[in-house]
């Protein structure tokens, strides 16, 4: 009752506002005062005011809110822990896939040349024992640097 009352009192002394301003020979913007003067008195009449202060003073509306705020907050913490690789499945299924050996085997870093093609073992450089692995290279690279 008391909100319908500031309303009509809002769109009174707008209307008050769009005479005046008609008085003076601006009636476009008269006409533009007199639409807004009217908005709350057509919410009041619809009902949407009535709903909307139900909505802002009821508490339990305000825990619902409240709720739904966790809800996502909950939402969005479960999906930055799975976009960064946090815990999938259970604990036997995480302790499995850390004990598992590597997927990929190591023949399969070779290209392939198609059927009945392979590929030349690199040949070693250096050393003739160096046991495949070439660190010349590298040992440059610390001799430069003065390691």
């Amino acid at each position: 009752m008391l909100i319908s009352t500031v309303c009509a009192a809002v769109s009174a002394a707008g209307l008050g506002i769009a005479l005046l301003t008609a008085y003076r020979k601006r009636f476009l913007a008269a006409t533009r005062i007199a639409a807004y003067a009217l908005i709350p008195v057509g919410l009041v009449m619809t009902g949407i005011i009535d709903w909307v202060t139900d909505l802002v003073l009821k508490p339990s509306v305000w825990a619902g809110f409240g709720v739904l705020a966790l809800s996502v907050a909950l939402f969005m913490i479960t999906r930055a822990v799975e976009r960064r690789g946090g815990t999938t499945g259970t604990r036997k299924e995480r302790r499995a896939a850390a004990e598992r050996p590597e997927a990929v085997a190591p023949a399969a870093a070779a290209p392939s040349l198609g059927p009945g093609r392979t590929a030349r073992a690199p040949k070693a450089k250096g050393k003739p024992g160096a046991g495949g692995d070439d660190f010349s290279d590298i040992e440059a690279i610390l001799k430069k640097h003065g390691i």
